[in-house]
C-alpha cells in the first residue's frame, strides 16, 4: 500500500480510501467488519463514512469494529450536513446542527476524535463565518483533528479558505 499526505497536513493515509456508504444495508455486519479486517491487513489505513449513510448505522458498525482496534491504526473520515432527523434544524451547517452531529457521531463511533470530519455539502443559507468558527472551535477541543469537505464547488472551497485564512481559523486541509 502507498501513503500520502492528506492535503496540507501532515497525516498519512492510504492511497486507497474504504468507502463505507453500504454498511448497514447492502453490506451486513459481520460481512462490513470482514471488509475492514482484510483493508487495513492490505495496509489501509483510511475509512470514509457519514452520518447518513444507512441512517447512521454505517458509523455504528464502524465503531463496534473500532472498538476492539488500535485507535492510532486508523484514519476516520465521516461528513455531516444532510437531514439526521425530522426538525428544521436536522440538517445543514449552522453551529447547532454541526455541535449535535459531531456528538452523534463520536457516540456512534466509539471515539473521542474524529481525524477527518467534513462537510458533506455547501449551505448557502448559513453564514460561513458561523460553520467555519464551529468548525475551528471542534478542534481546538479536540474531538476533531482535521476539516475537509465534499461536494463543495472551486470557489465555495476557495472562499472558505480564504475566510478562515483572514480569521485565523482552521483551515480546509
Amino acid at each position: 500500500m502507498e501513503y500520502r499526505l492528506l492535503g496540507s497536513s501532515g497525516l498519512r493515509v492510504s492511497e486507497l480510501c474504504l468507502g463505507t456508504m453500504t454498511f448497514g444495508g447492502e453490506a451486513d455486519e459481520p460481512t462490513s467488519h470482514r471488509l475492514l479486517d482484510r483493508f487495513v491487513e492490505a495496509g489501509g489505513n483510511f475509512i470514509d463514512t457519514a452520518d447518513v449513510y444507512t441512517g447512521g448505522a454505517s458509523e455504528e458498525i464502524i465503531g463496534r469494529w473500532l472498538a476492539r482496534r488500535s485507535r492510532d491504526e486508523v484514519v476516520v473520515a465521516t461528513k455531516f450536513f444532510w437531514h439526521t432527523g425530522d426538525g428544521v434544524n436536522d440538517y445543514g451547517a449552522g453551529r447547532g446542527h454541526i455541535l449535535r452531529a459531531v456528538e452523534a457521531s463520536l457516540r456512534r463511533l466509539r471515539t473521542d476524535h474524529i481525524d477527518l470530519y467534513q462537510v458533506h455539502a455547501f449551505d448557502e443559507a448559513v453564514p460561513l463565518e458561523e460553520t467555519l468558527s464551529t468548525l475551528d472551535d471542534l478542534v481546538r477541543a479536540g474531538k476533531v483533528r482535521y476539516l475537509g469537505v465534499s461536494n463543495y464547488a472551486a470557489w465555495q472551497l476557495q472562499k472558505s479558505v480564504d475566510v478562515a485564512r483572514h480569521r485565523g481559523w482552521e483551515p480546509f486541509v
